[in-house]
């Protein structure tokens, strides 16, 4: 063994784990660290960010890309509590990551130092916290130690994130130690016996439906699931913010079940007599606040099938329990027999002619308010953006029409090509979108609304220094829109602190190296997107809707009610 300096030995370990790039904020806390990435990179970059909380979201969507922990660096104190919406994120959407966190010296500890905080109490592990697992490296030599835990940590079970605290003092001790072997995730399989039940339970059943979603999928776990899906003609629908999870374009699928639900689907999941939940853990928003299927006990038969036994009758108590992960479980249930005749393909059918339906409708005849038909923007988006391209969003009213009319590629094709918070986290598609371009290479869309966009728009300067390319369609309706919605109908002609003055979007992203341009019509938008495709650089496309356009209550009402005669 040689002697190395403790930070350098700390990027060699992450090497070993196949980490090719890291995003973070330089901090003093971990020069030593620094210095590491120095030294190797040519075989991993520290992608330098503008703000803690946009670094944190591009480890987050590494994660959810590669399927491994995506890394993160931030300092002490104000690092670490900007970082932590990314963390938040990585939990409730069942991310794999970890965040290294530069700490004060040893000798400084437990004085309120300068930054200093109490890291634990602060991630706090466990079901109402941040992270998995909190820990700090106080032995330079247990480095390898400590990184190969927090992998797989991050990717057994239910995968999430990991904190590791950094002394300052302890990332410059000279130390004999070697990375360790690359971790990878261990595959829990279903019990026999329970996948025996299953098909007992299938045999019985007439309006059968599968909820697909949560994390740990790989595209050949997906193409094992849609293989069950196709020997049952069971149709499948998509949990929130996890629509690439089964392809949308498939004859079986039936829809995302999450915030603004097609209300067809939802009374399809009502009506079910069997709900086969594979990988969600079934939060708030995929059960309709807990009434779709209803907590303790729901009125369905539940089989939720789940990588960690902790999340299994943690909420509901399902009529059958399996233990596995995304992958053996995939596996174990395509190769379920079927009998050659199942009473159920006209509810399959009609399952997926209600998605058709609700996609198909733009705006059921209605005229919309203003001159921007956003279901035709999305329309025109599903047209000329490739099946492999990267959609990324955070959180707002905009999303919706996002969710609702673009048909995402499943992840089956061996692509993900949705990013997205289920935390509901504003801020997150910007640098989410940089991080796809910086891993893939592949074409990036990003749909942010106007103050969806300012939280980490700023990241911009991170695509132009780093040479990332997306594209940033910016819906400004000079309003945080969703809560003028809920203001407008909890508190009718009480508008208050949801409108906002912007700053010139095109000016400003040409500040930072992007084309831009201002659309203020539906058909101005066509050409528009051509040009950003085009371009060399990363463009971003305003989009001026009117703020009734997604505020009035009337129109959102009869929005849906059309979709729904249409199905």
């Amino acid at each position: 063994m040689k002697n190395r300096i403790a930070g350098h030995l700390l990027v060699e370990c992450l090497i070993a784990q196949g980490v090719t790039h890291a995003f973070g904020v330089p901090g003093e806390s971990y020069l030593a660290v620094l210095d590491g990435f120095h030294a190797h990179a040519d075989r991993i970059h520290f992608i330098t960010n503008r703000q803690e909380g946009g670094a944190a979201f591009m480890a987050e969507a590494q994660g959810k890309l590669t399927g491994r922990p995506g890394v993160c660096f931030v300092t002490r104190g104000p690092g670490a509590t900007n970082a932590s919406i990314g963390v938040h994120t990585a939990f409730q959407d069942s991310t794999p990551m970890v965040l290294f966190v530069g700490d004060v010296a040893s000798e400084a500890r437990d004085r309120e130092a300068f930054q200093e905080m109490d890291f634990t109490a602060f991630f706090g592990p466990g079901t109402k916290g941040m992270a998995k697992r909190v820990e700090r490296i106080d032995d330079a030599r247990r480095i390898p130690e400590y990184v190969a835990r927090a992998f797989a940590t991050a990717m057994n079970g239910r995968p999430g994130p990991v904190v590791l605290v950094l002394p300052e003092d302890m990332l410059t001790q000279v130390v004999q130690a070697e990375p360790l072997p690359r971790v990878e995730p261990v595959q829990s399989w279903a019990d026999p016996g329970a996948l025996r039940q299953l098909r007992e339970l299938l045999l019985v059943a007439h309006r059968p439906l599968v909820l697909a979603g949560g994390g740990g999928w790989t595209p050949q776990a997906a193409a094992a699931l849609q293989r069950f899906a196709e020997n049952w003609q069971l149709p499948v629908a998509n949990t929130f913010r996890f629509q690439d999870t089964f392809d949308n374009h498939h004859p079986l699928y039936a829809g995302d079940v999450g915030l603004g639900i097609n209300p067809a689907l939802a009374q399809r999941v009502r009506e079910s007599d069997l709900l086969i939940a594979i990988g969600p853990r079934l939060g708030e928003a995929t059960t309709g606040g807990y009434t779709l299927i209803e907590a303790p006990l729901p009125r369905q038969k539940l089989v939720h099938i789940h990588a960690s036994a902790e999340e299994l009758g943690r909420v509901f108590q399902p009529t059958l329990a399996i233990c596995a992960t995304m992958n053996a479980a995939a596996r174990s249930l395509e190769v379920l027999s079927a009998p050659p005749e199942l009473p159920w393909t006209q509810w399959a059918a009609a399952c997926h002619a209600d998605q058709v339906a609700n996609q198909a409708v733009s705006n059921g005849g209605l005229a919309l308010p203003g001159p921007i038909d956003l279901p035709a923007i999305i329309h025109t988006l599903q047209r000329h953006l490739p099946a492999d391209a990267v959609l990324t969003n955070g959180a707002g009213n905009f999303a919706s029409w996002l969710h609702r009319f673009y048909r995402y590629t499943g992840l089956a094709r061996g692509h993900k090509t949705q990013l997205a918070p289920t935390n509901g986290a504003m801020g997150y598609g910007v640098p989410a979108g940089i991080a796809a371009s910086i891993l893939t290479g592949r074409t990036v869309l990003t749909i942010a609304g106007d103050g969806d966009f300012l939280m980490n728009g700023q990241e911009l300067a991170t695509a132009a220094q780093h040479g990332a390319k997306t594209i940033v369609l910016l819906v400004n309706n000079s309003s945080f829109g969703t809560i003028r919605m809920h203001q407008e109908r909890e508190y009718p002609a009480h508008e208050s602190g949801s409108r906002l003055v912007n700053p010139d979007f095109c000016a400003l992203a040409r500040a930072y190296g992007y084309a831009a341009e201002r659309v203020e019509t539906t058909e101005g938008f066509e050409p528009a997107l051509e040009r950003a495709l085009a371009a060399a650089s990363g463009a971003v496309i305003e989009l001026v809707v009117d703020v009734e356009l997604i505020t009035t209550r009337s129109t959102l009402s009869a929005i849906r009610d059309r979709a729904l005669q249409a199905s």
